[in-house]
């Protein structure tokens, strides 16, 4: 009796020996059976120079990887390592060998092979085999200006037609400064995009050039041939006042967050007139930079006079200096029209559009924005009140808001702005019927005389 109690003992014994040694194999870190993650940057398409992106994770470690490209002839070893210290992250960079280059091939397979050191699968541990395929494509978008404006000034806008052909059309976009991009609309036909282009009246140069970009990451880039024409804007230093300090200027910064608990009048400027500036300016770029996608045949604009009779009281580009008994405070540029006519008056734009913005936005006041299409935005600031809402579709003539000097403003008027795709550009031109035809119809024109002969 006291032998088959022994027996027992020990098949017990053994039994939770060897369970609590699969219970540890199980659970234990270094039985991992996960295997290695494989992912690759790249998104189908190669053109065989710039280098594929491949990341490797893993737990337990990556042991050993290999890549391979395989084609329809043979198997090349583009990288191979056994790791003498399995890491659980590896970012490569394969580059692909100087014989691909020549190599006919449309399509080609990358296979990426990697093992962990996990002691799963009988000590062999955990491996994965990712298989990515790619076309091959090494040749660059084809790329030309067709017509574009002769001339930009500085403050001012021009147009651009140009045609792009590649059939893996990733990126379009026409780099201006400051790493400002403008982006074009189909136009007319198949491959052909235009857009407006606006040089901005803080920079004293300026350059506009066409960049493709297709999805094998070939690049072509086209400048466009514009005269740059320099053109001189006011400088005015404005003295501040007491009166005004302690009248407008504590008044708006009753109304603001970043002035709440600022007692000092000349802080109180500061703040509104640069951190608040920004803030408006901001919401203002953010709205206008947008441009539809939809094919356009045509751009129609008549010549932009929203306020009937208006005397200008304010003038675009304005280089304003603040000084306050004798020392500079602040500055900031102008960048509207400000029109003044009878208080109140009725603000009658000659262009239908579609209203993006209708609202109080600080130093502008109640403020109106209209997208006339291509990324051509007109504003309108400090009305008194506003007629019309954001989505609604506005007509020719139709009133929209009356003048007034919310927000900013210290007599009636209306501060008009004209932007494109978010840059502020001179009024003036859009209001002059002879630049719009110069500058818009006629180059529109030529591009399609151009396009149909092709």
């Amino acid at each position: 009796m006291k032998k088959r109690d022994n027996s027992s003992a020990i098949i017990v014994l053994i039994m939770l020996v060897a369970t609590s040694g699969l219970l540890f194999i199980y659970f234990s870190s270094i039985f991992e059976r996960n295997a290695p993650v494989v992912t690759m940057k790249e998104s189908g398409f190669w053109n065989l120079k710039g280098a594929l992106h491949i990341k490797i994770e893993d737990a337990s470690g990556v042991k050993s990887y290999k890549v391979t490209l395989k084609s329809k002839t043979e198997d090349k070893i583009l990288q191979y390592e056994q790791l003498i210290n399995p890491e659980q992250l590896l970012n490569l960079e394969i580059a692909a060998p100087r014989i691909t280059y020549a190599m006919k091939d449309k399509e080609i397979k990358i296979i990426v092979e990697a093992n962990d050191v996990s002691k799963w699968n009988l000590f062999s541990g955990n491996a994965v085999k990712k298989v990515f395929t790619f076309k091959i494509d090494k040749k660059r978008p084809r790329l030309s200006i067709v017509s574009n404006s002769y001339k930009i000034s500085r403050g001012g806008s021009a147009l651009v037609v140009f045609k792009v052909e590649d059939d893996n059309l990733d990126t379009l976009y026409i780099q201006g400064n400051n790493d400002k991009r403008f982006f074009a609309q189909p136009f007319y036909k198949d491959g052909y995009f235009i857009s407006l282009l606006a040089w901005p009246v803080v920079d004293r140069e300026f350059k506009g050039t066409v960049i493709a970009k297709d999805k094998a990451g070939n690049v072509s880039k086209a400048y466009i041939p514009l005269y740059l024409k320099e053109k001189n804007y006011k400088i005015s230093s404005i003295k501040l006042s007491d009166k005004f300090l302690k009248g407008k200027i504590s008044d708006l910064a009753e109304d603001f967050v970043e002035t709440q608990g600022v007692d000092n009048s000349i802080e109180q400027f500061k703040i509104i007139n640069e951190d608040v500036r920004a803030i408006n300016e901001k919401l203002i770029h953010e709205i206008t930079s947008k441009v539809h996608e939809k094919k356009i045949n045509s751009f129609k604009m008549n010549k932009m006079y929203p306020l009937k009779n208006a005397q200008v009281v304010g003038t675009f580009g304005d280089y304003r200096k603040y000084i306050y008994k004798g020392e500079y405070i602040s500055q900031s540029y102008h960048l509207g029209l400000d029109l003044a006519s009878n208080a109140m008056a009725s603000i009658k734009p000659q262009n239908a559009g579609e209203v993006v913005f209708s609202d109080y936005n600080g130093l502008y006041g109640n403020m109106l924005l209209i997208h006339h299409g291509l990324g051509l935005y007109t504003l309108y600031g400090h009305c008194s009140s506003i007629k019309v809402n954001s989505g609604d579709e506005t007509t020719k003539k139709e009133v929209i808001a009356n003048t007034g000097k919310s927000g900013y403003a210290m007599g009636d008027h209306l501060h008009f702005g004209v932007l494109v795709q978010g840059i502020e550009v001179r009024p003036q031109e859009w209001m002059d019927k002879q630049w719009i035809k110069l500058n818009v119809y006629d180059v529109i024109k030529s591009a399609k005389k151009i396009i149909d002969r092709n």
